[in-house]
């Protein structure tokens, strides 16, 4: 990967580029006004992995860069500082390194480290080995989470020895609320803080006259969004694959007091077969999908898109909140989507400054018979 040219006296320069690509590239839909929301120029992503370089006494992070002109060799980027890193992993870089680098027990086979941070400055670091992990290796390392005031997890191969807690709880306000979310050690998170607060408000406004219909969500995730949007809701079910995502989901719902909302692990596919009653079991029908009046479904899928069949499920619904990280297959999507839908909001998210990354909100509703 390309280690980011952080330039902040550039950063509107860059910004206004990524406008007008995606403006150029969605024309074709008839959009209205691209809603462009700004990062920090810099400390903006909450976590960030880095391998553990060894030269000698010598111990320094890592990244590499791929040779343009033979992409079999790659060349090892130094990083003492990494400016888009949170000003908290920062701190901890030099402090983490001068701890490791006279210390064998801690230092030795030891290739990879990651750090979780939240805009408070709770910080989770986790380092990855070379080599099992033994009760000497948990005095050390329960001596250096003290010394860095954080929360220290070791890893390696069949191993994974939590200190203290796998997870950080990051609080964001959101148009004068405060939302709580708990955020597990390797699980997907939203990266950037301040752009996740963004893309919560808007997605609560899109969605604001909704009280007396339902809202279905597919990709939940650990209830990012479903945490932000339940109120707009009568009733919400979510849904989502991975049983660390649904745990904590389910943990972040209690965490702020939401009782309308119920998540199931199941994935986009087997809940759209369910929904046409191809599908039946008890983590069906504990869904109870009868009691639903779904107006508005809303959709945060990986970077491949949706397939056919999920944009067939999809145009059933009067509105489509869909979130994309890759304009790439939202604009293939849409190209189904729109023939039964219009784009009535549309928004950039500037998730990864310095990188050709977009990430995108669309809010599509359904056309008027007349109209198709």
């Amino acid at each position: 990967m390309a280690v980011p040219v952080v330039d902040p006296p550039r950063y509107a320069e860059q910004l206004e580029a990524k406008r007008q690509r995606i403006s150029a590239q969605f024309a074709r839909f008839d959009p209205p006004p691209l809603e462009v929301f700004a990062s920090p120029p810099s400390h903006y992503r909450m976590r960030c992995e880095f391998r553990l370089w060894h030269e000698g006494d010598d111990l320094f992070y890592a990244m590499f860069e791929v040779d343009p002109d033979d992409p079999k060799q790659k060349r090892v980027i130094r990083l003492d500082q990494y400016p888009v890193a949170s000003r908290r992993i920062n701190q901890l870089m030099p402090q983490l390194i001068e701890a490791l680098r006279d210390n064998p027990l801690l230092r030795r086979k030891l290739f990879q480290v990651e750090f979780l941070t939240t805009l408070a400055g709770e910080a989770l670091v986790t380092l990855i080995y070379h080599k099992p992990l033994d009760e000497a290796w948990e005095a050390e390392a329960r001596a250096l989470q003290e010394a860095l005031d954080v929360a220290i997890i070791g890893r390696s191969r069949k191993q994974r020895l939590v200190l203290e807690r796998d997870h950080v709880w990051e609080r964001l306000e959101v148009e004068g609320r405060e939302f709580a979310y708990q955020q597990v050690e390797n699980s997907f998170t939203q990266p950037n803080a301040e752009i996740c607060r963004d893309m919560l408000g808007w997605a609560r406004d899109v969605t604001r006259d909704s009280q007396a219909a339902d809202l279905v969500e597919l990709y939940c995730g650990n209830g990012n969004f479903t945490v932000a949007l339940a109120e707009n809701f009568r009733r919400v079910l979510a849904t989502e694959i991975s049983r660390t995502s649904v745990a904590s989901a389910r943990e972040n719902l209690a965490a702020n007091g939401i009782d309308n909302v119920q998540v199931g692990r199941m994935s986009a596919e087997e809940f759209a077969a369910a929904l046409k009653g191809d599908k039946g079991g008890r983590r069906v029908a504990e869904m109870a999908l009868d009691d639903y009046d779904f107006s508005t479904v809303l959709v945060d899928p990986p970077r491949a898109g949706l397939d056919d069949a999920s944009c067939a499920q999809l145009s059933g619904y009067s509105r489509i909140v869909y979130i994309s990280c890759n304009p790439d297959t939202l604009a293939a999507n849409l190209e189904r989507l729109c023939d039964s839908h219009r784009i009535t909001r549309f928004a950039l998210f500037d998730q990864f400054p310095w990188t050709h990354h977009c990430e995108c909100g669309v809010l599509l509703e359904r056309r008027d018979l007349r109209e198709r």
